[in-house]
């Protein structure tokens, strides 16, 4: 039985279990399977009708919601290759990557982004639909709920890549990647809900895109298993919605979490100072606890009662885990939240290792690294310490880009084109991002993600910082948000003090305005477009280093 057909199972043999929910205007609307089940009929239905064929594509273009699952799952049955595209991102952008694939149709939620589709595709576009139209079909009498046959080389899903080294291409992924990742990412999930009654739903929250592969995988294992997806429509509600569907996990990204860290530390920085020196200590001596040097004691139950217990209500009692990826999280923000007693686990992969390559165990992972190989997945370390990869979860190529293909798969190992370590227990740590090396004139190679890190976790105030200095004699940063100098030196003196020389910042440009993927400068996922924000800020960059010369 494949990935789909499970899917498919769990929701026939289940029809009046609420599996979908989405929050709107404070309140749930919810789907049962049987709900979900019948949307599903009523877009294969459509999609017969429209005159898709198996190995069309399709592009699937509109925020979360039970009706994005439904046609996802509609198109996978009949065979169509879905290519989802993110609802946010420029128009002409997903025109462009809607006709690199050869979209046969292309389904959207709302009207705006069909018009927004339109207006940038004006000469032999194809058929442009609206959900409303989709599911207002009425479903064929004699279909079934069994997907059409499929082979494992069957290709299910074309995931364009963020772009942040050049333009976005389309990964395969195939039966055979999905077959794999959605049982091994559904243990993880056993493992984390271990102890609780199996007759009782999971409570999952999402809130990040489905057309990102790491989101779109747990849409899937959570539809293969007991479990009830809130699906948020409102991220400027974000934390009501939270608590509205109180899950027992959730997937997140770092800059959510560290922000959270950072604005309640703000917060207790406002108190009254008994208040923050019990918070200080409390912290202080679960750290001691945990690093095995003494007992929490009397510091660490008191600063519990009045402090710690109150921040993970507000941020939900019911929380087993925070799930985490995209990038490499704090250690710091890590333990920040185990010392609320809510776990933080970190997942690595990229959409060509079918999202995943690493997760932490839930009974037994290291702040700071990002877990061991999931089974049945081979990682080593090549030249310069870049990640390799090899097993069944590696995609089945680049569409339309055999040369692309070839040089990132090489003797069956994926180039992953990240560096890492991997300590005596196989749990791996990401280092950086080779392409996003700093090769200065003294030698030395930089990788800019740890001290952009550092300097954030240093000003919680700061939106982005960006460490250039490629070909130059020092490194300097670039950082946005509404700050002063002042604010910014400091964070960036603290940084410094533990840094060799050639890594140190030695100048700064303060932009009031944060990097947006509305702007150009961030990818769909929110990640640095680094060659974009350097030709954005050319004349900025070139300032700082002319006038630290004539320092």
């Amino acid at each position: 039985m494949n990935f789909l057909e499970k899917i498919l199972q769990q929701l026939t043999q289940t029809p009046n279990r609420p599996v979908l929910q989405e929050v709107r205007d404070g309140q749930f609307v919810t789907a049962t399977c049987a709900d979900l089940l019948q949307e599903i009929r009523a877009a294969r239905t459509f999609i017969r009708q429209s005159g898709l064929k198996k190995g069309d594509r399709c592009g699937l273009l509109a925020p979360n919601s039970t009706r994005w699952a439904a046609m996802d799952l509609a198109l996978m049955a009949e065979g169509v290759i879905v290519v989802p595209l993110y609802s946010r991102q420029a128009p002409n952008e997903l025109v462009g990557m809607l006709k690199d694939c050869e979209a046969a149709m292309v389904v959207c939620g709302e009207e705006i982004l069909r018009d927004g589709i339109a207006s940038n595709w004006t000469t032999n576009a194809p058929p442009l639909a609206l959900f409303d139209e989709v599911f207002a079909t009425i479903p064929a009498t004699d279909l079934g709920d069994q997907p059409n046959p499929s082979t494992d080389d069957d290709i299910v899903t074309i995931i364009y890549t963020s772009g942040t080294s050049g333009e976005p291409k389309g990964v395969m992924l195939n039966v055979a990647n999905l077959n794999h990742m959605v049982p091994c990412t559904g243990t993880r999930l056993d493992q984390l809900m271990e102890g609780k009654t199996a007759q009782v739903a999971d409570q999952v929250f999402h809130y990040l895109p489905f057309c990102f592969a790491g989101s779109w995988i747990l849409l899937l294992t959570a539809l293969s298993r007991n479990s009830l997806l809130s699906l948020s429509t409102d991220l400027n509600k974000l934390a009501d919605e939270l608590r509205l569907a109180a899950p027992n996990y959730c997937l997140n990204v770092p800059t959510l979490l560290e922000r959270i860290r950072t604005g309640v530390e703000s917060q207790i920085a406002t108190k009254p100072a008994f208040i923050q020196k019990i918070y200080h200590n409390g912290k202080a001596a679960w750290l001691r606890q945990y690093e095995g040097q003494g007992r929490a004691g009397l510091s660490f139950t008191l600063a519990n009662w009045l402090i710690f217990s109150n921040i993970k209500k507000k941020i939900g009692l019911n929380l087993r885990a925070l799930i985490c990826g995209s990038a490499p999280l704090a250690k710091e923000t890590q333990l920040f939240f185990s010392m609320l007693g809510i776990r933080v686990l970190q997942v690595y992969g990229l959409t060509e290792t079918t999202a995943i390559c690493t997760m932490d165990d839930p009974n037994d992972f290291t702040p700071g690294r990002v877990g061991p190989a999931i089974p049945g997945i081979e990682m080593k370390l090549g030249e310069g310490d870049e990640i390799l990869v090899r097993g069944p979860n590696i995609f089945a190529g680049y569409w339309n880009r055999p040369e692309a293909t070839d040089s990132t798969i090489k003797n069956g190992w994926f180039h992953t084109g990240d560096q890492g370590d991997v300590d005596a227990k196989g749990n791996w740590a990401i280092t950086g991002r080779i392409k996003n090396l700093l090769i200065m004139k003294s030698g030395h190679n930089v990788a800019p993600e740890p001290i952009e890190e550092k300097v954030l976790f240093n000003l919680p105030t700061a939106q982005q910082c960006v460490v250039v200095g490629n070909d130059k004699g020092f490194l300097a940063a670039l950082v946005t948000g509404e700050l002063s100098y002042e604010q910014v030196q400091t964070a960036i003196d603290a940084v410094n003090a533990d840094l060799p020389h050639y890594k140190r910042i030695l100048t700064f440009h303060i932009s009031k305005e944060p990097l947006t993927i509305e702007s150009g400068l961030l990818t769909a996922n929110g990640k640095l477009k680094r060659d974009a924000i350097n030709k954005h800020f050319a004349n900025e960059i070139e300032d700082l280093y002319r006038s630290k010369k004539a320092d």
